[in-house]
């Protein structure tokens, strides 16, 4: 029997990157799953990739309406919802906070934080009513720890670890588990030089790590798919870290052997 043969599972920000892979990993695991996204074309041509297990979903997190219809989906196709991946989050340039506008700050708030609430509140009625529940929060080691430059990003993640938090208290005695997974850098397109005012920044990150790389994709869908299966069942309100011993403290690269 595979970990999710009998979920069904809601995904946002699945087109691409780190939401696909996670959709990829749980559809061979069994799950039947909703990819939402903004990204039309690329959410369809997955869909279309993983066959008739999955089915695309236009999902602005920002919209109460797109949320309501995304799940509406997942029911009507799938007969159910047990699993939500709150993945969708943005993350602007970093800009000190000096220079950050109020605009530029109440969007990622929006995106990242409110989309987040919505989503989470949006699958509470299905999930009470088929019985059981586990919602995966993706938040971030910058919801842990500051980084420079990333104001509204960190707030937002630090935001949403506490809301997960809040839920998990809320939802527990109604069979619904709540956690938040905190990557470090993936290497996906929020790692691309345009988001970084033309720089490069992999090679500066994947130093940074003890373990000398960036994740890809596909190492934090394995912690995620964990945390949508019952391998999972005695654990809720907390925090699953895959940052490539980043949090452990500071690195020190050294040729010293004892």
């Amino acid at each position: 029997m595979s970990r999710l043969d009998d979920k069904v599972a809601l995904i946002s920000g699945a087109a691409r990157g780190q939401g696909a892979a996670e959709a990829r990993r749980f559809v061979e695991e069994g799950a039947r799953v909703v990819i939402g996204d903004v990204l039309h074309e690329p959410g369809k041509a997955l869909a279309d990739e993983l066959g008739d297990a999955a089915r695309f979903a236009a999902l602005d997190v920002t919209s109460e309406e797109d949320w309501a219809a995304a799940v509406a989906l997942a029911v009507a196709e799938f007969g159910g919802l047990n699993v939500l991946v709150s993945n969708a989050g943005i993350s602007p340039p970093p800009t000190p906070i000096s220079a950050t506008t109020l605009e530029e700050y109440v969007r990622v708030i929006t995106v990242n934080q409110v989309g987040t609430f919505l989503g989470i509140r949006a699958v509470i009625d299905p999930m009470v009513e088929g019985g059981r529940g586990s919602i995966v929060v993706i938040s971030s080691a910058g919801g842990i720890e500051g980084t420079w430059g990333l104001g509204p990003y960190v707030s937002s993640k630090f935001a949403v670890r506490g809301l997960t938090k809040v839920a998990a208290l809320e939802l527990a005695r109604q069979g619904i588990r709540v956690n938040s997974v905190h990557p470090g850098p993936v290497d996906t397109a929020m790692l691309d030089p345009e988001a970084w005012h033309g720089f490069d920044v992999r090679p500066t990150m994947a130093a940074a790590m003890p373990l000398g790389r960036l994740a890809q994709p596909s190492e934090i869908a394995e912690l995620v798919l964990f945390l949508a299966s019952d391998a999972s069942s005695y654990s809720t309100g907390s925090e699953f870290v895959a940052d490539g011993g980043h949090l452990a403290g500071p690195f020190v690269k050294t040729d010293w052997h004892a």
